[in-house]
């Protein structure tokens, strides 16, 4: 399952100079540490911003005692908490346990903050989903341990469709059929929303359409953010909102809500964590729902993106990366941790025996038609490779700027597209990075 590719870490260092710089912060916890308890235990620090964290470490520190976990609890990683971490590599300051999103490892990887975990990981390689294993492998060497997986589906109000003679889209143009479907049907009623103002949903969009933002050639970045398949995306989604057959406001508000309990938004784009997002914002929905893939540009080749997903790496500068691994493999693949993570949430763990745990421990009641698991596997096999660039993190807030005209009338997803591209380009040759434009000679 190794991915093999032309770079070196070497050259991707090279190639990502100066792309931690992030805001400066100052850090105000205590990072690293060589020090035992009382007990004698190895004493291991964390830095994490995931939900249920705390019941993880108490869980494991339970369980044994040569290794003690010690949580400090930070901000999420746009919110500061990637940050945080980099502040704390530069001033060697780090925690034995540093907390990163696929998406945020090529940034934290970039300030040679990470320990390589290759050899160490090589035994548990065949347990993960070939998309897990890639995220955490971006130049073929491990650098982070996988916990979770976001891929996209399509979350619909099965209720409306079956009384409305409505079919599941199982490509894009079906899905437009589908939405001028729901509005005929009612016309107060739309299919979903398209957040504007979330550059993250953009970026999982645009990645079932297959063309990477970003890859390496040698020590060049090659950037493609206004590439065909984005572009297509963006146009797509352009003609939807202007011919208002869907919502382009945000997810997650009060509006968005009722919206969909109240049966004026029928369905749903998101990642695997909109399980658990749809039982507790809308628990009274329960035999409403079901769960279906994302529609595909391609049925011979279906193929959808990720929003999110979970790893965590350790310090290069740790004096105690052995006890940190126990802990790291611990998370990643004990049992327990899906059957923890079942009391307050829907995991969809990276690893793929827990994936089956966290399928018998997490109730299927709530949702009608075929099995959410069974659905979300299906979504998992369909992520295609995809590169993260040294500047992603902050593109997310650029797509989220260049969007926000579009609800108005002031602009379109393609031109912010263009317009997004191009920042881009500019803000990694200003790190001084060395880029090219896709298709440029």
């Amino acid at each position: 399952m190794a991915l093999t590719t032309g770079w070196s870490r070497r050259a991707l260092l090279r190639a990502s100079a100066g792309a931690a710089a992030l805001a400066a912060g100052g850090v105000g916890l205590t990072g690293c540490s060589s020090s035992t308890t009382a007990s004698g235990a190895t004493r291991v620090t964390l830095w994490s911003w995931l939900t249920g964290m705390d019941q993880y470490v108490a869980a494991f520190n339970a369980a044994q005692d040569d290794v003690h976990v010690e949580l400090s609890v930070i901000a999420a990683g746009l919110s500061g908490g990637y940050a945080q971490q980099t502040n704390a590599i530069k001033a060697h300051n780090a925690p034995d346990i540093l907390h990163v999103e696929y998406q945020g490892l090529i940034q934290v990887l970039a300030t040679g903050g990470l320990r390589e975990i290759t050899d160490d990981m090589a035994d548990l390689a065949d347990g993960y989903s070939p998309a897990a294993w890639r995220s955490v492998r971006p130049d073929g060497r491990t650098w982070a341990v996988p916990m979770d997986m976001a891929p996209m589906a399509f979350y619909y109000r099965k209720d409306l469709f079956d009384r409305h003679g409505v079919r599941v889209p199982r490509d894009w143009d079906e899905f437009a059929a589908v939405a001028e479907a729901v509005r005929e049907a009612d016309p107060g009623a739309r299919l979903t929303t398209f957040p504007l103002n979330d550059g993250s949903f953009f970026a999982g969009m645009s990645w079932g359409a297959g063309d990477p933002w970003w890859r390496i050639e040698g020590d060049t970045w090659v950037v493609d953010v206004a590439g065909d398949g984005t572009l297509r995306t963006a146009a797509y989604w352009q003609d939807l909102i202007a011919d208002g057959l869907v919502r382009s406001g945000g997810t997650g508000t009060q509006d968005w809500i009722a919206g969909m309990h109240e049966g004026r938004l029928w369905g749903y784009l998101g990642a695997a964590w909109g399980v658990g997002t749809l039982k507790k914002s809308i628990p009274d929905d329960a035999g409403r729902w079901a769960v279906a893939t994302m529609p595909t540009w391609g049925r011979d080749r279906p193929a959808n993106g990720m929003q999110g997903g979970t790893a965590f790496g350790i310090s290069e500068e740790s004096d105690v990366p052995e006890a940190a691994l126990t802990f790291l493999r611990w998370l990643s693949t004990d049992p327990e941790v899906p059957r923890i993570g079942a009391t307050f949430a829907s995991p969809f763990p990276a690893y793929l025996p827990n994936r089956d745990v966290a399928r018998e421990v997490v109730s299927n009641d709530w949702f009608l038609g075929d099995p959410v698991y069974d659905v979300l596997d299906e979504a998992d096999a369909r992520v295609p490779e995809w590169t993260w660039g040294p500047n992603a993190l902050g593109l997310f807030s650029s797509v989220a700027d260049a969007l926000g005209g579009v609800s108005t009338g002031s602009g379109t997803i393609p031109d912010a597209v263009r317009s997004v591209h191009s920042t881009a380009v500019a803000t990694m040759r200003d790190r001084g990075l060395s880029v090219r434009e896709a298709g440029a000679a």
